[in-house]
């Protein structure tokens, strides 16, 4: 699938940060009117002191989340492990696996940050942009912000804040186990986004899409054996 133009990715650490401030202020932060019928899930697997890496797109049909494509790259990574700035890390494999898709999803579910980012440009609101797709942040830990401490119970959420602004929610997806941080990616609000993850859980911390992404980014060998040689490394 082709990817529209965007910007170039060999920046200095000064000009990547300022890149995410411009950027920021184009993230679309309301609900998309679009019907979701298929979504992606997004992760990519570097250790940190790798220069190499592996991204996964996995599309799911949204309503019974059977697996629909996976399409999976691996490469070089040229871009130093800074937090804060992983999406000039990790995006550019995580678009070229997105180029191998056969199929458009109606919205991606990225295992990192949205607008939950000191600057409020997170992996997912950055790959929301540069695709020009609704975009959903879901994070297995928190970068900023502050919030109340939640419930026990599946389901409970928090709202994530910064500096008074409301930038994200830890969301309990299951019982007694740790939140996940989820924010506006791109064209989504945050309601929509908390039910869309929650949506997406059956019986683990992980929602489906970013739960599977993440297996076949992973290179699980649990992942090859469900997909019936869907699993396509590139």
């Amino acid at each position: 699938m082709r990817i529209p133009p965007c910007h170039r990715w060999d920046l200095d650490f000064s000009q990547a940060r300022e890149l995410q401030v411009q950027l920021s202020h184009k993230v679309i932060r309301c609900h998309d009117s679009i019907k979701i019928k298929l979504i992606a899930g997004v992760d990519v697997s570097v250790s940190r002191f790798s220069r190499t890496g592996r991204a996964a797109v996995v599309v799911l049909d949204y309503y019974s989340l059977e697996i629909r494509e996976v399409s999976v790259v691996e490469g070089a990574i040229n871009f130093p492990y800074i937090p804060g700035l992983l999406s000039f890390r990790e995006a550019p494999l995580a678009l070229r696996a997105w180029e191998g898709l056969k199929t458009r999803p109606d919205l991606l579910m990225v295992d990192g940050q949205g607008i939950a980012h000191p600057r409020r440009l997170g992996i997912a609101s950055h790959l929301g942009l540069l695709l020009n797709i609704p975009a959903v942040g879901c994070a297995k830990s928190r970068l900023t912000g502050t919030h109340y401490s939640l419930p026990e119970e599946s389901g409970s959420y928090r709202l994530l804040k910064e500096k008074g602004e409301i930038i994200g929610a830890a969301v309990r997806t299951k019982r007694a186990v740790k939140p996940l941080y989820v924010s506006i990616g791109h064209r989504i609000d945050l309601d929509s986004a908390i039910s869309l993850v929650l949506n997406c859980c059956r019986g683990f911390r992980l929602p489906q899409p970013t739960r599977l992404a993440h297996l076949a980014a992973g290179g699980s060998s649990e992942l090859n054996v469900r997909l019936n040689n869907k699993l396509k490394i590139k």
